[in-house]
């Protein structure tokens, strides 16, 4: 990297620092009435400002919680929701961008062993890993956003999925934020509100657990491209490509002792697979999302040992490993 490339990068991370620091070092300072005469000065425009003020703090690590309370307290419980999951979505993108332009291309150069894997796990995971973290609140939200892009995961999904993915728990801390400033104005509505609002934030604390579960029954099982070559000679796994037969036969080429059955012919023709049932079935194809389809179509079919290839056969040739040629050896 020459020094025109380096310079620009370097003043962003010196900007991103100086917020980050200046937000640690004044958080006690920012409460609701700071907030609230702060934004009174902008008038029309004050829903603007706090849009910008949201993203900032969102980069500069500041708790989207507070920020999510003070929305509902300031802008009622439907227009502060709508500005609470706009401004952490913004806020979210702008970390994500950050990230992968100051860092994103030396964090892949220098990933290696495990943690290569686990971020190529991630990354085959895709929105499915980001829908994941967004509805459970175990995970940093500022602290995510970073570290979700320095993965290669793409952007226009990273921030779909967000939004909506973001949303039980952006009303929910609004309307407990509208909650808290009508009581105290004496409104005894507003208790109504509050309870709503811990409602819904009982019902999002009791989602890792049924994501977990959800995850477990219909999450494939992965099996990287060195683990089958390696057990590949003892002919220990049955392995599926449901590619086409014209892909099957590309220039892309196949395992060699694979069985090509089209994804679409899969559900009728199970029985040719169960004449292999006490081996473990691989499952191939040019990526990895239609043999996803196809592990959750045998697992639904009885098929107890289903395994997805990562990364497919793209993976497969790109670490080197032998692959049949235009021929029509596999075909069943």
């Amino acid at each position: 990297m020459n020094a025109r490339q380096l310079l620009p990068r370097l003043l962003l991370l010196v900007g991103v620092a100086a917020a980050i620091l200046w937000a640690a070092l004044n958080r006690d300072r920012l409460d609701l009435e700071a907030l609230d005469a702060w934004l009174s000065g902008f008038g029309l425009l004050a829903p603007l400002a706090y849009l910008g003020l949201y993203a900032v703090g969102t980069i500069a690590f500041l708790p989207g919680a507070l920020f999510a309370l003070a929305g509902g307290a300031l802008f009622g419980p439907v227009w502060g929701s709508l500005l609470n999951l706009v401004g952490a979505t913004i806020g979210a993108s702008l970390a994500f961008l950050i990230a992968r332009y100051l860092a994103g291309d030396w964090v892949a150069a220098r990933t290696g062993g495990r943690l290569k894997r686990l971020v190529e796990g991630v990354e085959a995971e895709g929105w499915r890993f980001i829908a994941f973290v967004r509805l459970v609140p175990l995970f940093p939200f500022n602290l995510t956003n970073y570290a979700l892009g320095l993965t290669r995961i793409r952007f226009v999904p990273y921030v779909m999925t967000s939004f909506i993915c973001m949303a039980p728990g952006a009303i929910a801390y609004t309307w407990l934020g509208y909650a808290g400033r009508e009581a105290l104005a004496g409104d005894t509505s507003a208790i109504r509100y509050g309870l709503l609002a811990l409602g819904l934030l009982a019902a999002i604390a009791f989602l890792p657990r049924l994501v977990k579960r959800l995850r477990r029954s219909v999450a494939p099982r992965w099996i990287e491209t060195d683990e089958l070559a390696t057990g590949l000679g003892s002919g220990g796994a049955t392995i599926i490509d449901v590619r086409s037969p014209d892909e099957f036969t590309d220039p892309l080429g196949h395992i060699e002792t694979a069985l090509n059955i089209p994804l679409s012919e899969l559900p009728d023709r199970l029985t040719e697979i169960r004449a292999h049932k006490n081996k473990p079935v691989i499952v191939v194809c040019k990526t990895d999302k239609r043999s996803a389809s196809a592990a959750v179509l045998l697992s639904a079919g009885g098929f107890s040992d289903v395994r997805v290839l990562r990364g497919g056969m793209e993976r497969w040739k790109r670490d080197g490993l032998t692959v049949a040629g235009n021929g029509t050896s596999g075909r069943v």
